[in-house]
């Protein structure tokens, strides 16, 4: 089997107020087979842009766009705390900055509240919306109490012997599926950033406009999540106007790296784009993220 190198983003900053964002975006390299959507990106709690390579080098049609939160990755600590409007706002500068007037939009797991927000807000600019492992917010029926307890730490960011002791615990994914293409390209966020991370969802909901958001949705759920039960899967569905659901037998909360491939295949399904032959990848520490090592002051890794 031929092996390809990773698409590398370009990586910038965006100065949104007084907050720098450091943004990536993934160029498209299959456009050949026909012109996409760009995709604009909501990672998880604490996790770095670089953690969406994976995705990226499978997902390989289109433009993909992130950025880290405040205090995740590569992006100075937040100076005042912010909630998803915030977050929904801040995309929304990206994507006119850089030229995109519409986008698919895909949030996973604490990205999903963004993400929603973000189409409520935004719903001209947003073409369909995608929601892995997520929920309405603070409304969710939540998961295992072992889990959701190590969730408030960002010790997993940190210490790789307690992620791969706990993944299976924390995720309901097998750990030799998921351990090194998470952790790999994971950079740990400062405690403040992940506190205000967390403290961005306290007491959100999307109940209150979620029914107003009019863009065809897909909601994917792994019936062995330990975080977000699928159950806040169902609901979601329920309550999107426009959305299909499906669920995937036996996977845990990080699908998209553990089932990757069946993942990208439901969601290319949903989008009716043609499928593409799909570039082995072997995972490999990008660049960036061994020059927040090299720079760990720079980086504030060291006040994680």
């Amino acid at each position: 089997m031929t092996k390809h190198s990773p698409n590398l983003p370009r990586i910038f900053f965006t100065k949104v107020g007084n907050q720098k964002l450091r943004t990536a975006i993934w160029s498209g390299v299959d456009k050949g087979y026909g012109k996409r959507t760009p995709l604009l990106f909501f990672n998880g709690i604490g996790a770095n842009l670089e953690i969406a390579q994976a995705f990226a080098d499978t997902f390989t049609g289109r433009d993909i766009i992130t950025f880290d939160m405040p205090g995740v990755g590569g992006s100075p600590d937040p100076t005042i705390p912010y909630r998803p409007w915030w977050v929904a706002k801040a995309a929304k500068q990206i994507l006119n900055e850089n030229g995109y007037a519409q986008v698919d939009v895909l949030g996973v797991s604490w990205g999903g509240g963004p993400a929603q927000q973000f189409a409520w807000q935004n719903a001209r600019m947003t073409k369909r919306l995608v929601l892995c492992a997520t929920t309405t917010g603070v409304t969710m029926v939540p998961g295992n109490p072992k889990a959701l307890s190590k969730m408030l730490s960002p010790k997993r960011y940190i210490d790789r012997d307690f992620l791969a002791k706990n993944f299976e615990t924390l995720y309901g994914d097998a750990a030799d599926e998921g351990v090194t293409e998470f952790s790999i390209n994971m950079v740990p966020p400062s405690m403040k950033g992940y506190l205000y991370q967390l403290g961005a969802m306290a007491g959100y909901s999307t109940l209150p406009f979620i029914r107003r958001i009019k863009a065809k949705s897909l909601v994917i759920m792994g019936d062995n999540d330990h975080i977000v039960p699928v159950v806040n899967g169902r609901l979601l569905n329920l309550m999107l106007k426009r959305s299909q659901l499906k669920i995937l037998e036996g996977a845990g909360h990080l699908f998209l790296l553990t089932r990757r491939d069946e993942t990208i295949k439901i969601i290319r399904d949903f989008f009716g784009e043609p499928e593409v032959p799909l570039p082995h990848v072997e995972p490999v520490m990008l660049p960036s993220v061994a020059a927040a090592f090299n720079h760990k002051d720079d980086w504030k890794l060291t006040n994680a």
